[in-house]
């Protein structure tokens, strides 16, 4: 796998934990934001990631012959999407808030904050560990660029 390559892997995993703490955040922002109906309620959201550097090396190994062109074409990780929590609102009795239906009813979002703080730890990990990954590839560049004096 060419050098420049390592770069291109680590950038997309930069840009998906990127992704992945805007979206905690605004989980987290939305935690406590009320409405009266199911259907105006904040759900929580999740980003989706695939791994696409197997399946470029599947389809090599597939073919008989390990090409780096292959596996250097589609390495990385890909976001999919971005889907909602299908988990349970929370329904909360509250007669005396502006936001309260008929019956005195709240709903409130799906957004589970301890979830969400162990999603953002392990989003700005794996942040800094790309960030890792390029220094490091940085500094065997210039070794290598040295090597010539």
């Amino acid at each position: 796998m060419a050098l420049g390559n390592i770069f291109d892997i680590a950038g997309t995993g930069m840009n998906a934990q990127s992704l992945r703490l805007n979206t905690t955040a605004s989980n987290l922002a939305n935690a406590q934001s009320a409405s009266s109906s199911v259907d105006e309620v904040y759900r929580s959201r999740q980003p989706v990631f695939a791994a696409i550097q197997q399946e470029a090396m599947r389809a090599s190994v597939t073919e008989g012959a390990y090409s780096d062109n292959e596996v250097d074409a589609a390495a990385g990780v890909q976001v999919l999407g971005i889907v909602e929590s299908d988990a349970p609102l929370q329904r909360r009795y509250e007669p005396g808030h502006p936001k309260a239906d008929e019956e005195g009813y709240v709903f409130y979002p799906n957004v589970n904050p301890v979830e969400e703080m162990a999603n953002m730890i392990a989003a700005s990990r794996s942040f800094q560990m790309n960030v890792e990954v390029m220094n490091s590839a940085k500094q065997m560049v210039q070794r290598v660029l040295t090597l010539g004096q």
